[in-house]
């Protein structure tokens, strides 16, 4: 049976996990990821343990079924090679912060006038706008400011991370989801579009009823360990 994106053409710059989650998703689907990386290096979770032999299983968790190149995109050469594969492909997704893609001259506006149907997705702390579009982000920070850590743990002594990279797995899904809009909408227009995607944004989100409780009640939410704030019988219990 043929997958939904078999026969598409992806050009991953992405690393990490954000971005790298989203292209794990749209290879899964059937999508030919060539993921592009830093010459010698490498996507800087290659380092991340833990490893199997001398692979790191990180990375190959959320870079499975993906093809993979090295290029240096400062170079005249190599961003030859890289405008010929834009040309063929339908989509490009990128997790850089905010302004780098347009100091290397790989823009949205620069790439449309080369391929008008590519799809140009940008993952990033912020958004690629706003007085916070410039600043670099992690999970940690993200799950800090959305509020997340806020609600979540024993008590408002103790605001705590959730256990997984939530906020970077979060935005990648709706990193995902953007760029399936946009095929949907190039197959009635003929046209590609960028696609823009904060962290921050996408964690805000996934609140869903800290905000309800909050924008109705004004009361803040606080963390309540694992009972659940307006749902009886929801809690884990002791053995």
């Amino acid at each position: 049976m043929a997958k939904p994106l078999e026969e598409l053409v992806v050009l991953d710059l992405t690393r990490v996990l954000a971005g790298p989650f989203c292209t794990m998703l749209l290879c899964d689907m059937g999508a030919k990821v060539i993921k592009v990386e830093q010459v010698e290096k490498g996507d800087d979770s290659r380092s991340f343990s833990p490893f199997v032999g001398s692979e790191s299983a990180y990375f190959s968790s959320v870079n499975r079924g993906k093809e993979s190149i090295t290029l240096n995109l400062k170079d005249k050469k190599a961003k030859e090679i890289f405008f010929r594969l834009v040309e063929k492909a339908d989509i490009l997704v990128e997790n850089f912060k905010p302004g780098v893609m347009e100091r290397l001259g790989l823009s949205y506006e620069t790439l449309k006038k080369l391929n008008p149907e590519l799809i140009y997705a940008s993952s990033s702390g912020f958004g690629q706008s706003g007085p916070k579009s410039r600043l670099p982000a992690y999970d940690l920070i993200i799950q800090g400011l959305s509020g997340m850590m806020s609600i979540t743990g024993p008590d408002g002594n103790h605001p705590t991370k959730i256990g997984s990279s939530l906020a970077d797995i979060i935005s990648g899904m709706f990193t995902c989801i953007g760029i399936l809009a946009a095929l949907r909408n190039r197959n009635r227009t003929g046209k590609g579009q960028a696609v823009d995607v904060a962290m921050l944004d996408s964690m805000v989100s996934v609140l869903e009823n800290a905000i309800v409780r909050y924008s109705s009640t004004g009361e803040i939410p606080k963390p309540i360990g694992n009972r659940h704030p307006s749902i009886a019988p929801f809690a884990s219990l002791k053995p």
